[in-house]
């Protein structure tokens, strides 16, 4: 069975994820240092993911290619 074009992905990395495993997210804590072990799981605080996007690089022109 073939798949519909608008499910196909045309570029990489382009989306981000809103949702983090809870591993994922106690090592994001630990990072920024906001994760303290003797405070509850349940009340964590959030962590804003960043968008990755891959951005393609410019072409230069050069001034032969115009004449």
């Amino acid at each position: 069975m073939t798949m519909d074009q608008s499910l196909k992905v045309k570029a990489g990395a382009i989306r981000s994820r809103n949702v983090l495993t809870r591993a994922e997210r106690v090592a994001r804590l630990k990072e920024l240092d906001k994760f303290d072990e003797d405070n509850s799981i349940v009340g964590m605080p959030k962590v804003r993911v960043q968008k990755v996007s891959l951005k393609k690089k410019k072409k230069v022109k050069k001034a032969d290619d115009e004449k």
